[in-house]
């Protein structure tokens, strides 16, 4: 049993975190093949943050957020992520998110 209680779905022979994801994908499914939407896209990656060295001399890793689906809807980029609680850790991604690309509608998907 995962940490939140989510349980492991595989559609198409594409593992999914959680029912809801999986369902979600076989909605976005039906819309691409309706032309509702067009270029979707699983797990697409981000840098919040560039990696970089620090005062010390370390080199400290870029912060990345990879979402669940990426897509285009009346010519607009479209990311959304399926959740059914948001983490603190969730919640600070996509603040970072947001102000790096506010040009990208972001969508909580519950």
């Amino acid at each position: 049993m995962s940490k939140y209680n989510n349980k492991k779905t595989i559609v198409d022979n594409i593992k999914f975190d959680s029912k809801a994801e999986a369902m979600r994908y076989k909605q976005l499914k039906i819309f691409q093949q309706s032309n509702y939407i067009t270029n979707l896209k699983l797990q697409p990656k981000f840098e919040l943050q560039a990696k970089y060295i620090n005062n010390k001399g370390e080199h400290v890793r870029a912060i990345t957020y990879k979402a669940d689906f990426s897509y285009i809807e009346k010519g607009k980029l479209i990311v959304e992520d399926v959740k059914g609680m948001e983490t603190k850790e969730f919640k600070l991604k996509k603040k970072m998110f947001e102000y790096k690309f506010p040009e990208i509608d972001f969508r909580l998907v519950k």
